[in-house]
């Protein structure tokens, strides 16, 4: 720091040790955690947090008295002062401690409710284990329980000077004077008692062991002059245990339990932690301003939650609103039809009931026709009795085959809501889930596209995922498509297929939550390749050594090893220049159209040659006699001597690139070409892409993960053509995913 930093640094340092921070800002961390009042002889837990002495007590043994209670330095000799009666935490607040812990021992696999550390005894309670009410973490006091625990004296008479500043009105008196009693002006740590000027004289007479006790400004805070060890009571601490974080003394560092731990003096203990707080005290106060800045921004965001809780508030009354109005609507208009029924019914069966009565004798058209015999007029009788007779037999068929005018049912009126009711109980209200993120390092896009994502580890569990895509349009193109949504997916991928060849894609990935959707993603882009993918693992049978290459199982990795070969040929590498690349092909040729595969070098290969050749060169390569271990041996089938990097004028069956040291060596373009070397030498992609235009004659190598193409050329496509590799001195190829996965679903 500057010498305008130091001075400033001390000076905030003078202010602090004066206690000249304002008291009444920093009442917050005064408070117990478990009473909610200010601090009553603090104790330090293990995990460095406090709690009142009388709350620890009661908690471990409630029963018990507390035996501070009538200690001369408690609030409760002090009647005037302010929060003097500290209450007791209530049983109810230590329940929820209890069962706080509980809970976490339940659900975090830290052991069961029934730990002995929370049984207690009907007859004696006997706790030794419980929750920090700050971090919750288990604090075990063991057997001595609270007389392991060292007393907070610091944070204590922090306390007692904010009590000092909130009852500055209430003075001090002397503990000694007779009546009229005089305001103290001095406290003796060693006599634990306040006197005034004169007293103090009487009671410390000079040329007396009294006369050298410490006393200090009038306070009702005494402390003892010397910490001793909690565990060695007669000892005290003079030292700091690194480990513990803890004071200990001599006997702890000796034989007790910080026998093996690492442990410093007091002093510098006291040094270092007193430089570091100040250093993060001034580092605070020297961002002041920013402080005030993100307390604005949390003023705003407390504004803005606020706001948005009301609106959403309203929003969802209006959602609930007017599903009430429509179950409403449905309501009314289901009974209204549900009357009209009933009412039609009922007044067919009326109807049906009079015609029935009218059956019987004496009474409706029975009795009638009985009249109607009673007439003797023959015509009269024949024009009367032709009617009434197609009546009487309509109603004999009526009674033969008896038929109720309605039916007394209602089923179709009787409603299935068991999948509305399922609905709306899959309502939640508890939030939705955190977007996920798509894991770039595992998606894989050719003309099918496989996306892989994480939910982050609080999110809020799952239902189903819902991933998006669509097409993105070139410079030329303005417009972009729309957005494509896939299946309901209940994994972390899958797979997005008949994906345009050489375009863009924007991905993104949304959660449900019963029936309540995350936001999405962040967007990711991904260019699909040139042209279709072309499967194929490597051939074991073709050209491949054993001795010297090691393939994968499944035949999609290839590793060069050293051979017995190199080793026998020992004295004649120091001769010559002794360079062979092991070659493997892929299994599968080309004979026509465009083909895409990618594949990963090691970064640590040291060479490894990639690109394409056609059976005419592997037949020179694989069949000729040749002696591998001849220092003189070179032929032009792409090794190091860089003899088919020299010129590309004319057309030939094969083309490598070399890959290796973190580097891509691009082939020179031809024999007039600048013989600068820096314009060859590319980063290696982590993925590279090769691209094979059998009809057109040429090959491309890209930049897979971006689709950049790297270096392309003319090859002569006369035969078939395969994927070639050749790998020198240590190094390894594997193909993507995607290649080998067609391949091996046929195998």
């Amino acid at each position: 720091m500057s010498d305008s930093e130091m001075s400033e640094f001390a000076s905030i340092v003078e202010r602090i040790e004066r206690g000249e921070v304002p008291m009444k800002n920093i009442e917050r961390e005064l408070i117990c955690p478990i009473c909610k009042e200010l601090f009553t002889h603090p104790l330090i837990l293990p995990c460095q947090h406090s709690v009142c002495h009388k709350c620890v007590k009661e908690l471990l043994l409630p029963n018990h008295d507390d035996s501070f209670s009538t200690d001369a330095g408690s609030e409760s000799s002090n009647p005037g002062s302010p929060r003097s009666r500290v209450p007791s935490p209530s049983m109810e607040k230590l329940d929820r401690l209890v069962r706080s812990a509980s809970l976490r021992r339940s659900f975090g696999g830290r052991g069961s409710i029934s730990s002995p550390g929370w049984r207690r005894s009907s007859v004696t309670p006997r706790v030794t284990t419980f929750p920090c009410p700050g971090c919750q973490h288990d604090i075990d006091l063991g057997e001595r329980g609270i007389s392991m625990l060292f007393r907070n004296f610091t944070l204590e008479s922090i306390v007692e000077r904010y009590r000092q500043a909130a009852r500055a009105a209430v003075a001090i008196m002397c503990n000694a004077c007779k009546p009229p009693v005089q305001e103290a002006t001095k406290s003796c740590m060693d006599c634990k008692a306040s006197f005034c000027n004169e007293c103090f004289k009487m009671n410390h007479p000079w040329g007396t062991p009294r006369a050298q006790h410490e006393y200090v400004g009038p306070t009702t805070n005494f402390r003892p002059k010397v910490l001793m060890c909690p565990e060695h009571e007669m000892e005290k601490v003079n030292m700091y245990c690194e480990v513990c974080r803890r004071p200990v003394c001599h006997l702890c560092k000796l034989g007790g339990s910080h026998a093996n731990h690492k442990v410093t003096s007091m002093s510098s203990a006291y040094k270092i932690l007193k430089e570091k707080l100040s250093k993060s005290i001034h580092y605070l106060i020297s961002k002041e301003d920013q402080v005030r800045t993100q307390i604005s921004e949390l003023d705003v965001l407390i504004r803005h939650t606020e706001e948005n809780g009301q609106l959403a508030e309203r929003r969802a009354n209006e959602h609930f609103e007017r599903l009430f109005e429509t179950l409403q609507e449905r309501r009314t208009e289901m009974l209204r039809s549900i009357e009209q029924c009933r009412s039609l019914r009922v007044e067919r069966l009326r109807a049906q009931v009079e015609e029935y009565q009218g059956m019987l004798e004496n009474s409706g058209l029975v009795g009638y026709a009985q009249e109607v015999l009673k007439e003797t007029d023959q015509s009269c009788f024949v024009q009367t009795a032709k009617l009434l007779h197609v009546r009487i037999q309509k109603a004999t068929e009526s009674l033969k085959t008896f038929q109720p005018a309605a039916t007394p049912s209602f089923e179709e009126f009787v409603l299935d809501t068991s999948k509305e009711e399922v609905l709306l109980k899959e309502l939640s209200f508890s939030g939705v889930p955190e977007p996920p993120v798509i894991d770039l390092s595992r998606c894989r896009v050719y003309n099918e596209g496989l996306i892989h994502w994480r939910l982050s580890e609080d999110s809020l569990p799952t239902d189903h995922h819902i991933v998006e895509f669509r097409k993105l349009g070139s410079e030329d193109e303005e417009e972009e498509s729309r957005w494509s949504a896939s299946e309901r997916i209940y994994g972390c991928s899958t797979v997005v297929s008949d994906l345009s060849r050489d375009s863009r894609y924007a991905f993104r990935v949304k959660s449900c939550r019963n029936a309540a959707f995350s936001p999405c993603s962040p967007e990711v882009t991904f260019h699909t390749p040139p042209a279709p993918v072309f499967g194929f693992l490597f051939n074991e049978k073709c050209g491949f050594s054993a001795e010297r290459l090691q393939l994968s199982k499944r035949r999609d990795s290839v590793e060069s090893v050293a051979g017995m070969s190199f080793l026998l040929g020992a004295e004649r590498v120091q001769t010559g220049s002794y360079i062979c690349l092991d070659y493997i092909i892929g299994d599968t040729g080309i004979s026509q159209g465009r083909h895409y595969w990618a594949f990963r070098v090691e970064p640590d290969s040291y060479m490894v040659k990639v690109g394409v050749v056609s059976d005419s060169k592997l037949t020179e390569w694989f069949h000729n006699p040749r002696d591998t271990s001849s220092p003189r041996y070179d032929h032009d089938s792409g090794h190091d001597s860089g003899s088919e990097d020299a010129c590309f004028e004319v057309s030939q069956p094969f083309t490598l690139v070399t890959v290796g040291m973190g580097r891509l060596f691009v082939p020179k373009a031809s024999a007039g070409a600048a013989s600068g070397d820096q314009g060859r030498v590319l980063p290696v992609p982590q993925r590279i892409g090769v691209c094979l235009d059998y009809d057109a004659g040429r090959v491309f190598f890209y930049d897979a993960d971006t689709m950049r193409c790297l270096y392309e050329r003319q090859v002569d496509c006369s035969g078939t053509m395969y994927p070639a590799f050749g790998l020198l001195g240590g190094g390894a190829v594997h193909l993507e995913e995607f290649i080998t996965a067609k391949r091996l679903s046929y195998m």
